[in-house]
């Protein structure tokens, strides 16, 4: 199997090449970039499997480039910044960052916090797929993919349609980021006036939600999309 592939952007040097120098330790192929520009020119000619994404680059804010990369490749992302502000670790999260690592780190836990990334998006550190998960639990809730079943920790069990497990099982792969109606139904160029993902999202409130009127596990992000704000664990 190939080693998995991790863009660094990070534009001090020295930072860059130390993220570099214990990833490659690690088995992973690396490329590094000083500009949002460049990483985002690259993105579409070798996809990474992962990005580590500094906030504070000369080109752009880093904030709005997770934001471009969540919306054009189904990489991870972690954001690696020296800002520790709360504010900014939850909207680099709600925008797609699956991990968020204050300056100065330590490289050996970067390194385990690119792994549990990986793991947790079906991919082993060297990276090839690992066998096709099955089982998820959010909250007090257990989907299993197989038997397209959902069950609460309190008993409660709904047997969901084909079309709401793969709703459902795309907004577990990818926790707290934000995803279009057309990512969400697996195909481009929907039409604005197919409201096919706006049922099946009700269906699925109407289950998970204590309010489906006011939901707090999927939300509508107007104008863009919808996240699935809970804590995922597979297994």
């Amino acid at each position: 199997m190939p080693p998995a592939l991790i863009y660094v952007i990070e534009d001090e040097l020295s930072i860059a090449r130390l993220v570099q120098s214990v990833l490659v330790e690690f088995g992973f192929e690396v490329e590094c970039f000083h500009t949002g520009a460049s990483a985002l020119s690259r993105l579409p000619v070798r996809r990474p499997d992962l990005c580590i994404i500094d906030l504070g680059l000369p080109d752009m804010d880093g904030i709005d480039l997770v934001r471009q990369i969540s919306q054009q490749s189904p990489c991870g992302l972690l954001i690696l910044s020296g800002r520790g502000h709360s504010a900014d670790r939850i909207m680099g999260l709600e925008l797609g960052g699956d991990d968020y690592v204050t300056k100065p780190f330590e490289p050996r836990e970067l390194v385990a916090r690119v792994r549990s990334i990986l793991r947790r998006r079906g991919q082993v550190p060297g990276g090839g797929q690992s066998e096709s998960r099955r089982v998820a639990r959010f909250l007090n809730w257990t989907l299993d993919c197989s038997a397209n079943t959902l069950r609460s920790d309190e008993g409660g069990e709904h047997v969901l349609g084909v079309a709401e497990v793969q709703v459902l099982r795309t907004f577990l792969e990818r926790p707290h980021q934000i995803l279009t109606r057309e990512q969400l139904v697996g195909r481009r160029g929907l039409s604005p006036l197919d409201r096919s993902i706006d049922v099946r999202i009700s269906r699925l409130r109407r289950k998970i939600e204590d309010d489906p009127l006011d939901p707090r596990i999927i939300k509508t992000v107007y104008g863009a999309g919808y996240v699935f704000s809970a804590t995922v664990i597979w297994g």
